[in-house]
């Protein structure tokens, strides 16, 4: 197994929101064409949106928060090249996480699963920075 599959889980979470950006543009335009879209404001106020393109809005957004932190750690153990068995799997994990949270949160939006799967994918995320840390300071004590 070469460094470089760290980038697989990587790609799986960018293609996963592309594709709920895709599903925002379907729902946006349903919504425009049931003229339930109160167009004068809809370039500057969400709330011109129904609920179904908010909940699309806020998923997006969740997409830009945990996970680009995660791309920085997957990005520092390659670098560094240190990636090995462990960090595969928890960055396959975290995606994991982010895939069942985005289910969730686009689906039946019940907080208390949506809360536990972002904890999961924290939790993994906060493993992985470990994993950092623990290389540099190996590195640093000449290990």
């Amino acid at each position: 197994m070469t460094r470089d599959w760290i980038f697989v889980p990587v790609i799986v979470q960018v293609l996963m929101t592309l594709l709920i950006y895709v599903r925002l543009i379907k729902v946006k335009i349903r919504e425009i064409r049931a003229g339930r879209v109160d167009k004068t404001r809809s370039a500057l106020h969400e709330e011109a949106w129904g609920d179904s393109v908010l909940q699309i809005n806020n998923n997006i957004r969740n997409q830009f928060e945990l996970p680009v932190l995660f791309y920085v750690m997957a990005a520092i153990l390659w670098a560094m090249d240190s990636v090995n068995g462990l960090a595969i799997a928890a960055a396959f994990l975290f995606v994991l996480s982010r895939i069942a949270h985005a289910l969730i949160h686009l689906g039946s939006n019940y907080v208390p699963n949506r809360r536990r799967t972002f904890t999961v994918g924290w939790w993994v995320l906060m493993f992985m920075a470990l994993l950092v840390l623990w290389e540099l300071v190996r590195r640093a004590a000449g290990l």
